[in-house]
């Protein structure tokens, strides 16, 4: 094979199945490029919980095999990928960043890491989460500066994304936790609808709240990775059975798009943020978008209050029927708050956080019938201190999360003190496609190109 121009790390994850398929690369040299990467910034960064080198290579031989063959048909063959530690994938340890699960081995991998190797993509390794995919900050840090947090739950996920360590990696959303670390970090974070991808073997916070998300660094990227998971499976009972779209398709047929604004975010967010996102869509009207503000008669405060209570009383509930609660000692602080928030609270606030949640669904549903895609910043402010000692603030995603419906982060730029920056697209449920397409055309139009991370 001929010398390949831009370092291998460097590939976006369609580039590099791009690459593979016409044998410019091989998965062989894609995964000891990658390997070389992490041996080189991890130390700093401390994005990975467990790097599968044997395992990766043996995967990268066989892709390697197929491509030979003529078997190179998946868009992501060959690929490699990381995996948040609450993805259970056979003989490699999956901890969640708890002592409760210290040395826990799976015999069995998750659904998503399953539907992605059988279509021949390479699992690289685990990367760091908090605990439980909780508030405990993960010990990542932020590649655009290490004084800053990379987010959470979904840490080691983003960091090692943006530090091109990986070109793509899943995370999971119950709250915030793949789009608020994807807009710390400065890469594309991806939700699909809730119950559009299987969750079995993916460790629970809140079984009617957790969404499989992925960071990447392209919508395109982004569309893939949903084209290769997407599908009913009558063993998740929260899968629903819609039918699944052309998604990598969509994102090539954009069209000016009409966006809906969320200005209680807006008005609230700090004016970096602000200024950044209004300046976007700016940019976004004198490129053929149509950005009128759509007035919702919702009240955020009271659903972000309502969504915190879902999510500590079936958080709670999870851990008392694995028999966790035992032993609250080997908790971390901000873990055990949340067990006893969600033991304390009474059947009463169960009952009307379900009745918000599904008034707001109907507000969110009603508004996106007149636009494609409502629009917010990602987050209320960019990546904050890690001696704030928290992963950010959740509200600013959490409405997409609560009522369940697709959302996506894309840069937008950065701070003066070089922190990225993100803006925030969500569409009604099972309408994957059209919001890629719409993310494709904010992407072409706006035409955001970070600067690679300095690390060292």
């Amino acid at each position: 094979m001929e010398q390949f121009v831009t370092p291998l790390h460097e590939l976006t994850l369609s580039q590099a199945a791009a690459a593979i398929r016409e044998r410019e690369i091989s998965p062989v040299e894609l995964v000891e490029a990658l390997l070389r990467r992490i041996e080189a910034t991890d130390r700093t960064l401390q994005a990975w919980a467990y790097v599968a080198r044997d395992e990766a290579l043996r995967a990268a031989k066989e892709a390697e095999r197929d491509v030979a063959a003529g078997a190179a048909t998946s868009s992501v063959l060959g690929v490699p990928f990381a995996a948040k530690d609450i993805f259970d994938t056979a003989g490699i340890p999956t901890e969640a960043g708890s002592e409760h699960y210290r040395g826990r081995v799976p015999q069995i991998d998750s659904a998503p890491i399953a539907r992605l190797k059988q279509a021949g993509a390479i699992l690289l390794g685990k990367v760091h989460t908090t605990e439980f995919a909780d508030g405990h900050p993960a010990p990542s840090r932020n590649p655009y500066n290490l004084d800053h947090t990379p987010g959470g739950s979904s840490a080691g996920s983003a960091a090692a994304v943006a530090a091109r360590m990986v070109p793509m990696a899943l995370g999971s959303q119950t709250i915030g936790s793949v789009l608020r670390p994807a807009s710390f970090c400065g890469v594309v974070g991806f939700k699909p609808t809730f119950g559009r991808v299987n969750r079995n073997g993916v460790i629970p916070m809140a079984e009617t709240l957790d969404h499989v998300g992925w960071m990447t660094h392209t919508v395109e990227d982004a569309a893939l990775v949903l084209q290769a998971l997407a599908g009913y499976d009558a063993s998740d009972p929260h899968l629903v059975d819609v039918p699944v779209e052309d998604y990598a398709g969509a994102v090539n047929r954009p069209a000016s798009p009409r966006i809906g604004l969320l200005h209680y975010h807006f008005d609230r967010a700090d004016e970096t943020v602000r200024k950044s996102t209004l300046a976007a869509l700016e940019r976004l009207e004198r490129a053929g978008a149509m950005v009128d503000e759509v007035p919702l008669d919702v009240d955020f405060d009271a659903t972000f209050r309502a969504h915190r209570t879902l999510q500590v009383v079936e958080m709670a509930s999870w851990h008392g029927s694995q028999g966790l609660l035992e032993h609250m000692e080997k908790y971390q602080s901000q873990t055990r708050e949340y067990l006893e928030r969600g033991l304390a609270a009474k059947g009463v606030d169960y009952y009307e956080a379900r009745a918000l949640q599904a008034a707001t669904r109907v507000q969110f549903r009603r508004r996106l019938r007149e636009v494609d895609v409502l629009v917010s910043p990602t987050t209320s402010a960019p990546a904050n201190p890690l001696s704030d000692h928290s992963t950010g603030d959740p509200a600013w995603q959490s409405p997409w999360s609560l009522i369940g419906f697709p959302s996506i982060t894309l840069p937008v730029g950065q701070t003066p003190e070089e922190l990225p920056v993100g803006i925030q697209l969500g569409a009604s449920a099972w309408q994957e496609a059209r919001l890629l397409s719409v993310a494709k055309w904010v992407e072409d139009a706006l035409d955001v190109h970070l600067p690679l991370p300095a690390i060292s």
